[in-house]
């Protein structure tokens, strides 16, 4: 754990197997944790600012919670709330609350943002979602994978739909790194560009599969979708709906291509009907409270081994 003590998480791209793997058991160790009542007040005397450019659910409530009921305090600044990047640059306030916090939380825009803030503020700095990258739910996707499988070995996950946002960059980065095979699937206009597809296998030695035909998903353990409409693509609303309805993930796909045992992740929020079919989304194969409730452990194990260096 000592290894993972003072680390910013900004993509998995810095992080080996092993380490991804001593967070995931740390992530199982918290839930069970929770579940029993235990709050061991981890971060007692701690601070952490988290800094949201963007409105959120799962992550904002997952860092406070995981935080707070740890005993930490948790400060939640918006750009309403400080200066960053307007009157102040982003070095300048990566100085001042690496002076006063003990960790920083970013969910915003642009990846330099959140790599500036770990360069400069001195203290470990989390990535709650950038336009190039989402490490934090791509780790509570794969502990919910293991939730549901004995093992992660010989699995398919199939995403389908956007293959070109965040969600689907960091999911194809974690599992190369654990040797899952992540299958893209999507038009050729949202598929992962090539420059990011050669840096994984440089880094991992694995291959992702690229498809726009829905029948790549044929044997997939999970199938894993996004919205279609990514915040700050707004104006492309009409486009995307008409290029991507034939990517819609139902019952009739999972029932063709899929196994009985084959569940369905989103990471939500999401919109039912469009990217999800309601029987798909309600249905007994639907994991994603799950995955959303992992997003709070996965987290706070993220967390501990930055801050405290141990469970």
């Amino acid at each position: 754990m000592k290894k993972l003590y003072g680390r910013s998480l900004l993509h998995w791209f810095d992080y080996t197997p092993e380490e991804i793997n001593i967070l995931l058991s740390l992530s199982h160790k918290v839930k069970r944790e929770y579940h029993q009542g235990k709050r061991p007040q981890r971060f007692r005397g701690q601070s952490i600012a988290l800094l949201f450019e963007k409105r959120s659910t799962r992550t904002r409530c997952a860092f406070e919670t995981a935080f707070g009921e740890e005993g930490g305090h948790p400060v939640f600044l918006s750009t309403a709330d400080i200066q960053l990047g307007g009157k102040e640059t982003i070095e300048d306030t990566a100085r001042v609350l690496g002076r006063m916090f003990d960790a920083i939380e970013f969910r915003g825009f642009a990846q330099s943002t959140v790599e500036t803030l770990a360069k400069y503020s001195g203290v470990p700095v989390f990535n709650g979602l950038t336009d190039t990258f989402h490490p934090t739910q791509a780790l509570a996707d794969i502990m919910t994978i293991q939730e549901n499988f004995d093992s992660l070995e010989g699995k398919i996950v199939a995403y389908i739909g956007d293959g070109r946002n965040n969600v689907a960059t960091s999911l194809m980065i974690i599992c190369a790194k654990l040797g899952i095979e992540c299958r893209i699937i999507s038009p050729e206009s949202l598929q992962p560009a090539k420059e990011l597809l050669d840096q994984i296998q440089a880094c991992c030695n694995t291959k992702t599969v690229v498809s726009s035909d829905i029948s790549a998903s044929q044997g997939a353990d999970v199938f894993y979708t996004d919205v279609w409409v990514s915040m700050g693509e707004e104006e492309k609303s009409k486009e995307r709906l008409e290029l991507l309805r034939p990517y819609q993930i139902n019952q009739e796909m999972m029932s063709r291509y899929g196994k009985a045992e084959s569940i369905f992740l989103h990471c939500l929020p999401a919109v039912v009907g469009q990217e999800v079919s309601k029987d798909v989304y309600e249905g007994p194969q639907s994991k994603i409270w799950d995955q959303a409730e992992n997003r709070k452990h996965s987290i706070k194990a993220i967390m501990l081994a930055a801050m405290r260096g141990k469970a």
